[in-house]
């Protein structure tokens, strides 16, 4: 039987402007909606947080515990709104709208013209709690307000509540992911997000419990959505402006290529080699100026010896490939990246493509586009070289690919006399992950030669007060050569090897000297269950 309208005459019971079984579900709605809004919010702030600051599991265990703490707070400060849950409902929306579609913005701001985010995304993580814990409070009094049914059934409305709100946090958890960021990008997408935010809360508030307002109540919570909306909509109108020139604030003023693929922010400036920067989510990944350096550095040593068919784990822009097609006796070389884009970007964008030599056109290179774990442990193919020409180690994500595991995979494609050879990060500034890398490379059965090649620019980070023009002590790169067994293989370049820039022998032997000068025995490998970068 359908339940009649309910009076004004049940103490404590809310005139509702429709039946008490319409109203519940309409509030559950608005709990389903308020809660997929607060995950994209926390969701927001770990994803902009590891891309701004780094270290993503840092940053995922910072927000969440300060964000549960913080809907502890929350709760108990609600205690004192539940006489007006209605507006005070109302207005928390609307201010956890304001907060969480700001959120993002803010915080790239405050890196890009500060030079520090942590302090505000600590603050934003305590505000976007308190507001979430407030919540449950208010909407507990809310739905036992629809009926009086509902008031001597308080664990049915839990349930429900908890119901709902668990299943929007999964919608929410999910549409972040593969809806919000993929299309709208993390600002545009938390602006969207509080504007419904905001519509949810407020529509709920001024119809369905607007017999509970007072009109001077009904009128400061139009007035105050209005605004809110009216900020977000004109912030997302400008976000276009904000983002061009938050990069030049970041990059400066020769921006050419800025796109955010379904993998990282590609970002290219300079219109020549020689002023050619490339960065992949805000870390310089090549620059025009040095990275012959680094990729002399990084092929020519694993040459020596047989050396048909290459295997380029990384190296999208082609740079690693171009050293190795210099070799008239390589018939093959493959190229496994992940990202297409910065693949497309190689073949297509004039400077980088004169950067690679056209390596993208040469009949020998064929190009996968996959993870280089997930690949390896389908290939079935044998290479004479390969060379990991991957992301710094000390990047959370990338830390699978410098595991005791991921080197067991590639051990398995090496043919007999077959060399590996991996950029383990920076000797002098980070000794402990490199040292780690040839740790984990001796424990997957590896025997190792580590050495370290220099130049001025190797990966600093894009952000204030850093660029190619800031002075500086030269940075280092640091390799270790690898070959499977317990004899290692000899460090050397092969008699074969094309004119070079600036590796010569005695340049490679110095390498090899400072990186033993600086070696860290007793180190643990790092495996996919204990990883050990970032310790």
């Amino acid at each position: 039987m359908i339940d009649p309208p309910v009076s004004m005459s049940h103490p404590g019971v809310t005139q509702l402007p429709v039946r008490p079984g319409a109203g519940r579900f309409v509030l559950l709605g608005v709990v389903f909606v308020c809660a997929a809004c607060g995950l994209v919010y926390e969701l927001e702030l770990v994803a902009l947080a590891s891309y701004l600051i780094g270290d993503s599991v840092t940053q995922a265990s910072v927000v969440l515990s300060v964000m549960v703490f913080a809907m502890g707070i929350g709760s108990l400060l609600a205690k004192r709104l539940r006489c007006r849950a209605a507006v005070g409902f109302g207005l928390l929306e609307a201010a956890l709208a304001l907060v969480g579609g700001t959120s993002a913005l803010v915080l790239y701001a405050t890196f890009v013209w500060i030079g520090e985010a942590r302090f505000a995304l600590v603050g934003f993580s305590l505000a976007i709690g308190v507001l979430i814990g407030a919540e449950i409070p208010l909407l507990m009094t809310l739905i036992q307000r629809i009926s009086r049914r509902d008031m001597h059934d308080a664990g049915r409305a839990v349930a429900d509540l908890f119901a709902a709100d668990y299943v929007g946090a999964l919608v929410g958890g999910l549409a972040f992911p593969f809806l919000l960021l993929p299309r709208l990008g993390h600002l545009t997408g938390a602006l969207a997000t509080g504007a419904v935010n905001a519509i949810a809360g407020g529509c709920l508030v001024l119809w369905l419990f607007r017999h509970d307002l007072t009109r001077r109540a009904r009128f400061w919570l139009v007035v105050t959505n209005a605004v809110v909306l009216a900020v977000l909509a004109t912030t997302t109108f400008l976000v276009d402006d904000f983002e061009r020139a938050a990069r030049r604030a970041v990059y400066g003023d020769r921006v050419r290529v800025a796109l955010q693929s379904d993998v990282q922010e590609v970002v290219l400036t300079g219109e020549h080699t020689a002023d050619l920067d490339l960065y992949l989510d805000g870390r310089l990944r090549v620059s025009g100026r040095d990275e012959y350096r680094y990729h002399e550095a990084l092929v020519h040593p694993a040459m020596r010896g047989p050396h048909a068919r290459v295997l380029v784990l990384g190296g999208g822009d082609g740079l690693a490939a171009r050293e190795a097609l210099r070799y008239r006796d390589v018939t093959s070389v493959t190229v496994v990246e992940t990202d297409p884009a910065v693949v497309r970007l190689a073949r297509t964008d004039p400077a980088l493509a004169a950067l690679n030599h056209g390596a993208y056109r040469d009949p020998r290179l064929r190009v996968v586009t996959a993870d280089a774990f997930g690949w390896l442990r389908g290939a079935t193919g044998r290479y004479d070289v390969v060379v990991c020409d991957l992301p710094d180690p000390g990047i959370t994500p990338s830390t699978k690919l410098y595991s005791e595991e991921f080197y067991g995979l590639a051990a398995r494609v090496l043919a007999d006399r077959g060399r590996l050879v991996v950029h383990a990060g920076p000797l002098l500034t980070r000794p402990r992950t490199f040292w780690t890398v040839e740790a984990t490379l001796r424990a997957a059965g590896f025997a190792t030669r580590p050495y370290t090649a220099t130049g001025s620019l190797a990966g600093y980070a894009a952000g204030p007060g850093r660029g190619p023009d800031t002075p500086g002590a030269p940075q280092d790169w640091g390799f270790v050569l690898a070959r499977p067994g317990a004899v290692p293989p000899p460090l050397a370049l092969p008699a074969g090897a094309p004119p070079l820039r600036s590796l010569r022998p005695e340049v490679l032997a110095a390498g090899a000297r400072d990186a033993e000068h600086e070696r860290m025995p007793g180190l643990p490998p790092s495996t996919l269950v204990h990883p050990r970068y970032g310790e």
